[in-house]
């Protein structure tokens, strides 16, 4: 039996192990701390997560895992005393009843094998956003969060905000009548605009490459072009710039209005990525223009309701700059989201407070009077202590991450609208379609509900 194929029996004996002992997900005493293991320690996410759960009081983490060494290195001297592991399967096999929670900062494409492992070893997840790579994944995390009875945070810190928070309550309390439209954008330019490289190069000593694939098709490694920074455009790993930054800026709107299932989606993107075989078979497009069709509700008056998500520099719609320019901007800012009602409008800068606009109705509505909030971080471990329910919990926030998956499955057909059906979790218009919902996992990976 070679090193995988224990590690995998390990992790599988493990979690049924857990299962046995445990009915559910032990709340620690309380005089106790929570111990937990963060999966991922290195670049702008794992760098910020472990910070973050350092600073709890209550928190103890007592493992750390990164198939970087470097990675792993710099934090292990941030927590001394922390076992250190290259592989989370080996990390959730010997760990055992010694963590409580885990935290999951990789790329896109091994949230769902490493956060379902780990529910089903009944660990509460903190898992990064987006929640995970496929549609199919995000129904099966969906699903073993709620058997699980497991605490579940999706990684969207800005929803504990106090500028997120206000722009819930404003929508919730109707301040802006009937909702009619919602746009989401980032103006920014693309990242990345070249096709995979020909040829691989050696694979650095600190890197475990294999592990870093995990899941995905196996691939050369390529300095600077999939890791450490540059794995979201391609479409092995990541899920584009709509799931890095889409679940930040969708979130407010999707609680206050209360979205649910969409029921139509469609995408236009640049001219070139479509053209382009290469590009198109590999990484996501450098510009797109993606609009979900959601159920009415209360919130928009019984209608159907709009959401659209623009970005890659291209021109937004005029009303972005119309309200741009009541607010005193020049240009709508580089992150952002318009919510265009019956009575106004709100325009919030990502990580700002929300602006109402209006021709004079609403310039007095009185601003929402909120509690103090901890943040997104901490309230996960207050959660998990058993005194909170978390903000962006997977069965609250996993119907939105997949809706913007299926917008991805959208862009990779563009020009095509697609028909969804909740009921049944399937394009109903276009076969072709319901092939991007799941994606075959490497072999060797495989994990029973997955891949």
């Amino acid at each position: 039996m070679n090193r995988r194929s224990f590690l995998m029996a390990a992790g599988a004996a493990s979690v049924a192990g857990n299962f046995t002992r445990r009915a559910k997900a032990q709340t620690p005493p309380p005089s106790a701390k929570l111990c937990h293991a963060c999966i991922g320690v290195g670049g702008m996410m794992g760098g910020v997560d472990l910070s973050n759960f350092i600073s709890h009081p209550r928190l103890q983490i007592v493992a750390l895992c990164d198939v970087d060494k470097n990675n792993l290195a710099v934090a292990a001297e941030k927590v001394p005393g922390a076992r250190t592991y290259t592989d989370w399967r080996e990390l959730l096999a010997k760990e055992g009843d010694a963590i409580d929670s885990v935290s999951v900062s990789t790329p896109d494409h091994m949230h769902a094998p490493i956060t379902v492992s780990a529910l089903r070893a009944r660990k509460h997840v903190y898992c990064q956003k987006p929640l995970c790579h496929d549609v199919a994944e995000a129904i099966t995390m969906m699903r073993e969060a709620e058997k699980s009875g497991c605490v579940t945070q999706l990684g969207t810190q800005y929803a504990s905000m106090v500028g997120d928070r206000m722009a819930v309550q404003y929508l919730r309390e109707g301040a802006l009548g009937e909702v009619k439209r919602i746009i989401l954008f980032q103006t920014s330019a693309p990242d990345h605009t070249a096709p995979r490289p020909a040829q691989g190069s050696p694979v650095p000593p600190h890197l475990m490459w294999d592990l870093w694939l995990g899941t995905a098709p196996t691939r050369d490694y390529a300095p600077h072009i999939y890791h450490p920074c540059m794995w979201r455009v391609w479409q092995d790993f990541g899920t584009g710039r709509m799931g890095d930054n889409q679940s930040h800026l969708l979130d407010s709107s999707w609680k206050g209005v209360g979205l649910t299932a969409p029921l139509t989606v469609k995408a236009e993107v640049d001219e070139r990525w479509k053209n382009d075989a290469a590009l198109r078979a590999d990484t996501w497009p450098q510009s797109r223009h993606v609009t979900w069709t959601f159920p009415g509700n209360k919130k928009t008056g019984g209608k159907p309701i709009t959401v659209e998500w623009f970005d890659g520099g291209g021109k937004l719609p005029d009303e972005c700059y119309t309200y741009a320019k009541e607010i005193g901007r020049d240009a709508p800012p580089e992150f952002g989201s318009l919510v265009i009602g019956s009575e106004g409008a709100m325009f919030m800068e990502h990580g700002t407070a929300p602006r109402l606009i209006s021709d004079g109705r609403l310039d007095n509505y009185p601003r929402p009077k909120l509690p103090d909030h901890p943040s997104h971080y901490h309230h996960y471990v207050d959660a998990c202590l058993g005194e909170v329910k978390t903000e962006s919990h997977f069965m609250q926030s996993g119907p939105m991450s997949l809706a913007i998956l299926l917008g991805n499955c959208a862009v990779r057909l563009p020009g095509t609208e697609l028909q969804w059906d909740a009921a049944n979790m399937k394009v109903t218009n276009v076969p072709e379609a319901n092939k991007l919902v799941r994606r075959t996992y490497r072999e060797g990976w495989n994990i029973p509900g997955l891949g």
